[in-house]
């Protein structure tokens, strides 16, 4: 099979420069085309010299539609808006589609699952191995450790220029141990606290968000008893880990058929 032709959307970004490199990297796939906003300073520019891995020939544009045309996926970590618009794309297309966005709405997953019959949709709050394996951790631990018992609290730290919250790894990670508790995550959930709240609601799953310097992603899962704690954490310190893992999903998604996975799909632990 010929390598997968890949077009990396929000291209000029810090992400979508380190999911260039990551592709020309991995073997097997290839970028075949760029794609920033109307107006971007970096309309024109190799992708590849934006990137600091040499000329590859592909110049960013502001067309998504002739670029997704020709492509076998996409790879996504723009924005929730900008996401469901690729998703319609690529389901035209029929091609695959890796979401990495966070930050989405109901409405904006109802629109995404939507296109998802007509496109390979793979969508994680977060791309990474390591945080995959660790929901599943979350998951079992909830599971074993009864809410009467231990209290759950994720704490997540990001880099100051971040401007959703909580992450959508906290979320993903949030999901995962409501699964182990076999309740729904919303209505269970406590995003803040501020002044006289009263005692922690029991079973309820709390977030932290901590916004600073250059901090890539660090979360917790804090399962705190009477008399012990166990904390399980994953500290990211390149974001090229999300972008390997998309293409990684890209990779396994090609040929599949329509419909929307996760990574815990991609990696065999489903």
């Amino acid at each position: 099979m010929s390598d997968m032709g890949l077009v990396v959307v929000g291209a000029a970004g810090r992400m979508g420069q380190t999911l260039v490199r990551a592709i020309h990297s991995i073997s097997g796939a290839r970028v075949i085309g760029a794609v920033e906003r109307t107006g971007s300073p970096h309309l024109g520019k190799d992708a590849g010299e934006l990137a600091g891995i040499g000329r590859i020939d592909v110049a960013i544009g502001d067309d998504p539609l002739p670029v997704f045309a020709k492509a076998d996926g996409v790879l996504d970590f723009t924005a929730p808006a900008s996401s469901v618009e690729f998703a319609g794309y690529a389901a035209q297309a029929h091609i695959v589609h890796v979401i990495g966005t966070t930050g989405c709405t109901a409405e904006d997953d109802a629109k995404i699952a939507a296109a998802a019959r007509h496109a390979m949709i793979v969508k994680s709050g977060n791309m990474s191995l390591g945080v995959n394996l660790l929901a599943v951790l979350v998951e079992q631990a909830a599971r074993a450790l009864a809410a009467d018992d231990f209290d759950i609290e994720i704490l997540e730290m990001h880099h100051k220029h971040k401007v959703d919250a909580p992450s959508g790894t906290a979320l993903l990670l949030g999901e995962a141990a409501a699964a182990g508790r076999e309740v729904a995550l919303a209505g269970n959930d406590v995003r803040s606290r501020d002044g006289h709240t009263g005692a922690r609601k029991p079973g309820s799953i709390g977030f932290a968000a901590l916004r600073g310097g250059s901090v890539v992603g660090d979360h917790s899962v804090i399962l705190a008893g009477t008399g012990e704690r166990i904390t399980l954490s994953h500290h990211a310190e390149d974001r090229a880990i999300f972008a390997r893992g998309a293409v990684r999903a890209a990779l396994w998604a090609r040929g599949r058929k329509p419909g929307l996975y996760s990574m815990r799909d991609v990696l065999g632990l489903s």
